[in-house]
Order: structure tokens, then sequence, then C-alpha cells
């Protein structure tokens, strides 16, 4: 990905006002993420004279080892705006002020280890501790279940499998296995589709409980991931799709830019 910032760059790119520009923007979005081993921004401007109206053609961030609200580990991340206008008595003061919001293309790449990481962040425990749905709790007595030490692998064609286990009042460590296939509802929320049981591997005196389980467990999934929850300080993430590469699983959309940190 950082491989595009020298043919991203045009011509002007030593003109002061862009790289002004390029040092204030990158210092600004360094503030979206807990920590980051790297946040650039290219500015693209011809003529670079447009500054001086606050115009810029677009501008490109490229983010790469990025913590979300110090949980949530994304390994790439990039947006890329259309015409921005800006205030340019703002940028001279050390920020960036968006005279309207603008859109931005944009995509994340997660990585297989992060995302299993991100099921021990609370924000996602607690969707997984004591869940009373009754498709899971007729088989506890009704009491709350709770669903730990999962673990998701990335296959091809958007198709995960998944593991978990839990404990009931009669027995404990109950395995729980199936494959889906990740697609996304309403640009904002993920989806574990076409949610099948695997029984391979699964003890025959537990077969009939793991299933029950997992079917209940895979609802509990399909409410979970929902993007509103890790929307950025004044950017709103959209995807349109995603797709599983090897380890990794890339979400592509677009960013509704409402301001810069630190603005509002």
């Amino acid at each position: 990905m950082f491989g595009g910032f020298t043919g991203f760059q045009s011509k002007g790119s030593n003109d002061f006002g862009e790289r002004m520009i390029n040092s204030v923007a990158t210092q600004s979005l360094r503030h979206l993420f807990s920590s980051s081993d790297a946040v650039e921004v290219a500015v693209r401007c011809s003529p670079s004279s447009k500054l001086l109206q606050g115009t810029i053609d677009s501008f490109r961030m490229e983010g790469r080892g990025l913590v979300i609200r110090k949980e949530f580990e994304a390994a790439e991340m990039m947006f890329e705006t259309d015409a921005v206008s800006i205030d340019v008595g703002s940028a001279i003061s050390g920020k960036i002020r968006l005279r309207q919001p603008t859109q931005a293309v944009a995509q994340v790449t997660l990585n297989e280890d992060a995302i299993n990481r991100a099921f021990e962040a609370e924000l996602v425990r607690q969707h997984l501790e004591g869940v009373t749905d009754e498709a899971v709790t007729t088989l506890s007595g009704g009491d709350p279940v709770t669903f730990r030490d999962i673990h998701i692998t990335l296959m091809p064609d958007q198709k995960v499998k998944i593991s978990a286990k839990t404990d009931l009042p009669n027995r404990e460590d109950v395995p729980i296995q199936l494959s889906a296939r990740v697609s996304v509802e309403k640009r904002r929320r993920i989806i574990f589709a076409d949610a099948e049981f695997l029984p391979e591997g699964i003890p025959d005196d537990v077969l009939s409980i793991s299933a029950t389980l997992t079917k209940g467990f895979a609802e509990v999934l399909n409410r979970m991931v929902d993007l509103e929850r890790f929307n950025l300080d004044g950017v709103l993430l959209r995807v349109n799709r995603l797709e599983t590469k090897g380890n990794q699983l890339v979400f592509s959309g677009y960013a509704q830019i409402e301001h810069f940190p630190g603005t509002m």
C-alpha cells in the first residue's frame, strides 16, 4: 500500500503549502488511533496556488499498524477524497478544518490474528457473556450462557470457520464449530451467513447439544459486529464489499468525513 505515495504526489509536492497541509493533516489523523506504526497523508493540488483559496484536489491517508480504541487492530487503512475545501487560516494555525463534509473511498485490512484478539475486547465480550437467547438457555436450564475461547479461521471465497466453547450446568467445555460466509448488511453490519454446524471432532455424547448451541452462537455473532461501534472521531466508515485474502479480511467502501479530529 505505501508504495503508492511517490506516484500519488504531484510535481508541486515540494511546495511549502502542500508540505504544510501534509504535515498538519498527518498529525491530526494520528489522533484517530490509540497507536500506530505509520500514518501519512499526501495532498494533491494543481496548481498549488489553489491552496490560497482553500481548495485541494484530493488527499490520501495511508496508515499501518493501527490500534482503534486501544483494543482493535487494523493492519492497514487507506482513504482518498475527491476535492476538499478547507479553512486556510485553521491550517496555518496547525489544524485542518473542513468547510463542508466530504466522502472518500476507503479500504481497511485486518489480519486473522488481530480478529481473534478482538474477541477478547470488552466491547465484544459484553455480547458473548450472559447470553439469554432461548436458543441456548433451553440447554442450560434457563441460566445465561457465556461463549469463550473463540477462534476464527479465514478461508477462500469469503468463508470462515469459527470455533468456541461454553459451559452448561451438567457439562463443561462444550465445543462449538461452524462454517459461514461473511457478508455485509446495510453497509455497516457484518453478517455470518449460511452458518453450518461442523460435527468433525465433536464427541458423540455432546453432538446434538453442540449443534443446538452452534445455531444460537451464530445468532449472537450476527447481531454483534456493527461498524457503528467503531466509528472514528469525525469519520464514519461504510462497507460496500469484503473479501478474504489469505490470512487477511479486506473491507472496501467509503468514509464520510464530517471533520478532522480535534476541530469540533
